[in-house]
């Protein structure tokens, strides 16, 4: 009997205790991100986003990376909360002038004006946050990509990390086991990695960014083969080794403007762009990111599968400091 009273005032301990805990746990993703989260207060915000995307890729179809790469390296610093997006202030040097950043992250205009549109539609209601997370979606299937359904609710950061815009988006220089341990710090496997890291398939690098590559080891990662000989020349004369730091080229060399898996044979070939890039078939402790490499060369169907599986994941890296829903996507509300 005693111990029957023992083991139910254990249980009532336990239950009370979990309880307890449960409210600061929940406290921790302000967020709460859901696919219904618009459906009364701003029902078209979807429909609103898509067509400006549609504008701006018909317009440049540059566009689709930019605005991909705008919700990267929004996520990768304090989450996906629209600090990227935030100008420099007289108090505040923002994530814009961090090193991966600064004459490079672009696409700004194209925020403005899809939230110049929101806000007719739905006044202070959709997050830039969640703009971001359904442009990049849209960019996507707009030149040729997979679809996947965007949780929304995030609210915008009211600062922005220069330190940490710094400290935590991947570099081109960066080696394997670095980027892993990158991803690893946000919730993302070495999977996500590889897979994300795919978006290059419609991105641009510039010369100041692959320039060590192509005058370091491309010649031994590509073999030396003759045709990759060929392609290392031309890149050459995009990217002088004294000059040029602007000048661009396409990370995937066969199909730039179309989301698609060849930029993986690219890498199985040595010839990858960036050195961050091509470590994940080359580096001698890559044998895991070099079979998923594989894999998404061989299986387009399973490299469109992660990748939105990836993106849902890192897009529900949420601030746990909460925000606002800014009016302007470049300051915070006064």
């Amino acid at each position: 009997m005693a111990t029957g009273v023992l083991c139910h005032r254990a249980f009532a301990l336990a239950m009370a205790c979990l309880l307890l805990a449960v409210p600061s746990l929940v406290a921790q993703d302000p967020s709460n991100l859901s696919l219904q989260y618009y459906s009364k207060t701003c029902p078209n915000v979807e429909h609103v986003v898509r067509t400006e995307m549609e504008c701006a890729v018909r317009a440049d179809t540059r566009n689709a990376a930019l605005m991909l790469r705008l919700h990267f390296h929004d996520c990768f610093v304090e989450g996906c909360d629209g600090s990227v997006l935030l100008d420099d202030t007289a108090t505040m040097i923002g994530e814009k002038q961090a090193d991966q950043n600064v004459n490079s992250l672009k696409g700004f205009e194209v925020v403005d004006k899809i939230k110049e549109k929101l806000e007719a539609e739905c006044p202070g209601t959709v997050s830039c946050a969640d703009l971001l997370a359904i442009a990049a979606r849209d960019a996507v299937v707009l030149v040729g990509g997979p679809y996947w359904d965007v949780p929304v609710g995030r609210l915008d950061a009211k600062k922005a990390s220069l330190d940490l815009a710094n400290r935590d988006i991947p570099t081109a220089q960066q080696g394997l086991l670095a980027l892993i341990s990158k991803f690893w710090e946000k919730g993302l496997d070495a999977t996500d990695m590889v897979a994300l890291v795919g978006s290059h398939t419609i991105g641009f690098a510039r010369c100041a960014n692959f320039r060590d590559r192509i005058y370091g080891d491309f010649e031994m990662t590509s073999k030396y083969n003759p045709a990759s000989q060929t392609y290392l020349s031309q890149l050459k004369e995009v990217c002088p080794l004294d000059s040029g730091d602007d000048n661009i080229s396409a990370m995937d060399s066969h199909t730039s403007a179309i989301f698609d898996n060849a930029y993986y044979e690219t890498l199985i070939k040595g010839e990858g762009l960036l050195n961050s890039d091509q470590e994940m078939w080359s580096s001698v402790v890559g044998y895991s990111t070099a079979d998923t490499v594989n894999k998404y060369w061989a299986d387009p169907a399973a490299f469109f599968k992660q990748f939105s599986d990836s993106m849902v994941k890192m897009g529900n890296i949420t601030n746990p400091a909460g925000g606002e829903v800014r009016k302007n996507c470049r300051f915070v509300n006064t």
